[in-house]
């Protein structure tokens, strides 16, 4: 028998590797005006061996995978704010610009057996650009807020493919993407605001040059209509609805090493944020996000999303001082959501709740913090998806999870210089 912690595989496992460098620069001019500039880069190295299926493709072998990569990203960002006053109306504009290299050599995915090759089903490298302009301009006219925004994209891929003597063409493509924001303040407990926009999601590099450059940046659209209010001095409200469009779902297979299109989804939904500030130093706050999911052109009953949250909500206490003793109890909720497009499985939903007390003093900080406080059995990954073991004569689709962190407890100490 294997425990909640165990595994069909044992070989699964790996090992993943982070350094990030960052450099700012700021420069205050004159004339209400000033210039930021960003400079960073960030080496990433992942490996990882797996098994989603057991013993479906191959009864010999085993389903085992490997998916490893080693990847370098430079990026720049350039920004000019300025401010202007007319009378009783304020306008501040922003124009930026910046780009964004992601260099990954060796992406891996191969078929392996305790973590010895077998073949490889993708092994290749990727290359790919992002090059950006945009303007914000906010213009503060008596009770109203105006601010528009438009901004520049252009993705350039590319894929060098080891495995395979014939090379795809590079591909790329330009978005414009348009922002507007209004808001009306009645009085300082009042306050009304509508957004919407336009953004977009980019896809896989190695699916957009075998596809001749189709479905590069499917758009998405969005739209927010909400109320702040602020009833007392220590009670704060955001309520707000929504409805979010894509023109394309993109739904990744890690085993497959394919990025499967889903059609067209919509989403609406409800936000409410609650803020309560008993006294300086003590205060709560409490979220809740309701949403409803749905595919698009797909018959009623067969239109979920899988793994699409319905009900989040995410709150805690908190006691907070620059020096001496600080911490909180916080949690985190999600309901149970379909796991495939009918809503034949579900997929669990969990209620955690985390805790953590310090002590900071000008040159260091001691800290005690508590993960899943009540030791809750939850499911941080999981997915509807077809298996079979070695002793199954017939695969079976169900539901296949990775178990959430238990009872952890950690002691920080950090150092201020």
């Amino acid at each position: 028998m294997i425990d909640r912690f165990g595994s069909i595989d044992p070989s699964e496992g790996g090992n993943t590797e982070r350094y990030n460098a960052n450099l700012t620069l700021t420069h205050r001019f004159a004339n209400r005006t000033n210039w930021e500039n960003q400079l960073f880069y960030s080496r990433y190295i992942f490996n990882l061996y797996s098994n989603f299926t057991f013993f479906l493709n191959d009864p010999v072998n085993g389903d085992e995978i490997q998916q490893a990569e080693n990847r370098n990203i430079f990026g720049y960002s350039s920004k000019v704010n300025q401010k202007y006053f007319f009378g009783n109306t304020t306008l501040n504009s922003s124009y930026g610009t910046g780009l964004r290299y992601d260099a990954t050599h060796g992406s891996r995915l191969s078929n392996v057996v305790n973590r010895q090759l077998l073949n490889d089903i993708q092994f290749g490298d990727i290359k790919e650009a992002n090059v950006y302009a945009f303007t914000r301009q906010q213009l503060n006219v008596g009770k109203w807020l105006f601010d528009a925004g438009v901004r520049l994209d252009y993705f350039n891929f590319n894929y060098f493919d080891r495995l395979s003597i014939q090379q795809n063409p590079s591909q790329g493509e330009a978005i414009i993407s348009p922002k507007l924001n209004i808001q009306y303040t009645v009085n300082s407990k009042v306050q009304f605001y509508i957004k919407t926009g336009k953004g977009f999601h980019s896809n896989d590099a190695r699916v957009v040059t075998v596809n001749n450059g189709k479905q590069v940046l499917p758009a998405a659209y969005g739209t927010d209509i909400g109320i702040i209010l602020k009833p007392t001095e220590i009670l704060y409200f955001n309520i707000a609805a929504w409805y979010l469009h894509l023109n394309q779902e993109f739904v990744y297979v890690g085993d497959a090493g394919i990025v499967e299109p889903s059609g067209k989804t919509k989403r609406q939904g409800l936000d409410i944020t609650a803020r309560y500030q008993a006294n300086k130093y003590l205060f709560a706050n409490v979220n809740f996000n309701i949403t409803k999911p749905r595919a698009i052109g797909e018959p009623k009953g067969a239109n979920y999303i899988p793994l699409a949250p319905t009900l989040t909500s995410t709150g805690g206490i908190f006691y907070k001082r620059e020096t001496g003793f600080n911490g909180g109890i916080t949690y985190r909720y999600i309901k149970d959501r379909p796991a495939s497009e009918n809503n034949s499985i579900i997929a669990r939903g969990y209620f955690i709740m985390d805790a953590s007390v310090n002590y900071t003093r000008p040159k260091y900080e001691v800290g005690f913090a508590i993960e899943n406080l009540f030791n809750t059995k939850w499911n941080e990954a999981q997915f509807a998806t077809e298996s079979r073991l070695k002793n199954e004569t017939a695969p079976v689709t169900e539901l296949h999870y990775t178990p959430g962190v238990p009872f952890f407890a950690r002691l920080k100490l950090a150092v201020f210089f």
